[in-house]
């Protein structure tokens, strides 16, 4: 079990936090595909080309951050510059992996809003368009991985009917909680233990900390939100980065429910802002920063895309560092296993229903959307064509469309 020890690192040389921030800034401009695509990079780079690590350590440091809430790729990358360069490490991969696409959509937010004419706004409406592909390839995927049985299948279903009676957090949060139940009752977890072990720099004393902090601000923040604007955002953004389960698209109607149902941002903004996460490498979480530049109230523009960027992703590391020293022996639980088993099917069934609602239902408007949102599923599932490249062809026929009405 993992314990008050220091790293036991597979390399023999330490790096340094400028090392490591090279590193990542060279994944962070070229890492395209989301989550998974990005673990194949971290893969290919630094266990195969730089030999930071095993293959067998970085596989149990996948497990955990797959099980955990939060970014995966975000949370191995962390983890990752920690193994090398201990906590600035740490630092300077999450910095330099997620600076990228975060001033990528900063530069889009503030340029947008200025965008005029058939061209500028059939681009736009390309942009939703394409988020309906992406979310049901998500599904898909997702689906076919966590609902393997009827049992989870059905779980899926479950949470779609309890959104469609208690839509918006409550809902989401209700589902994840009736999901990890019926996992539990279903029993389906083996206790087999999932790969090897590794060790971080993090004692139990750190990790206790990070978990009554990663808690108390879950706690504490609502109860703050109402004493000014900043740490309103801040608490929506905290939660939605806190309750994201099986992949970065859940993100989505996590957001839309904290951002889109009090107004702080439009259905389309919010659409089109997320279709333009797809054309950029790095982590889909870099979303809220597109959504902090273009809330309505203030902070918004440079400041409230920091406040959004940087509590979309505080929970998932403080959880993660929290577990650290306990991981090995939790996962190796038939209950633990079981209770994600169930959660994780939950999650399907919540990225389920925001694909009908909202990114369906606003971004279709007749055949000729229909048409175009088909034809991007197809060239992502069939022709296995990348998501930034999907994205261009999404916004081209938008364009064409708008020239044509």
């Amino acid at each position: 079990m993992m314990g008050d020890t220091q790293l036991s690192r597979d390399s023999k040389t330490l790096g340094t936090p400028g090392e490591v921030f090279t590193t990542f800034l060279k994944l962070g401009l070229t890492s395209f595909g989301g989550p998974i695509a990005h673990l194949g990079y971290f893969r290919e780079e630094l266990v195969n080309r730089r030999k930071w690590l095993s293959d067998h350590a970085y596989a149990d440091l996948v497990a955990l951050c797959q099980f955990l809430p939060g970014p995966a790729s975000s949370q191995v990358g962390f983890a990752l510059g920690m193994m090398r360069a201990g906590w600035l490490g740490a630092l300077a991969a999450f910095t330099a992996f997620t600076l990228p696409s975060a001033l990528a959509l900063l530069v889009f937010a503030m340029t947008s809003a200025s965008i005029a004419g058939p061209i500028g706004t059939g681009a736009l409406h390309g942009l939703k368009i394409v988020a309906v592909a992406i979310v049901a390839q998500a599904v898909w995927g997702m689906a076919k991985n966590l609902c393997p049985d009827k049992e989870r299948a059905a779980i899926a279903v479950i949470a779609v009917g309890m959104l469609a009676f208690l839509p918006g957090a409550i809902g989401m949060v209700g589902a994840i909680i009736v999901g990890a139940a019926l996992g539990l009752a279903l029993g389906r977890g083996t206790g087999a233990p999932i790969g090897g072990h590794i060790t971080m720099p993090v004692t139990r004393g750190v990790a206790g900390v990070a978990l009554l902090v990663f808690v108390g601000l879950l706690v504490l923040l609502p109860l703050l939100a109402g004493q000014g604007q900043a740490l309103a955002v801040f608490d929506s953004f905290y939660r939605a980065g806190a309750l994201v389960f099986g992949g970065g698209h859940v993100v989505l109607p996590l957001l839309e429910a904290e951002v889109v149902q009090p107004g702080w941002v439009t259905q389309d903004a919010f659409l089109a802002g997320y279709g333009a996460a797809q054309a950029v490498p790095g982590p889909l979480f870099t979303f809220a920063a597109y959504l902090g530049t273009v809330l309505g109230p203030e902070p918004n523009g440079v400041v409230g895309s920091v406040i959004a960027l940087l509590a979309v992703f505080l929970p998932g590391f403080l959880i993660l560092i929290g577990v650290l020293p306990f991981w090995d022996r939790f996962r190796s639980m038939a209950r633990a296993q079981s209770l994600m088993q169930g959660a994780n099917a939950a999650v399907v069934g919540i990225l389920g229903a925001a694909l009908y609602s909202p990114v369906f239902t606003s971004a279709i408007g007749d055949m000729r959307d229909f048409t175009l949102a088909l034809a991007c599923f197809v060239l992502l599932m069939a022709w296995k064509m990348p998501p930034w490249g999907v994205v261009i062809v999404a916004a081209l026929g938008g364009v064409g469309i708008e020239l044509l009405t």
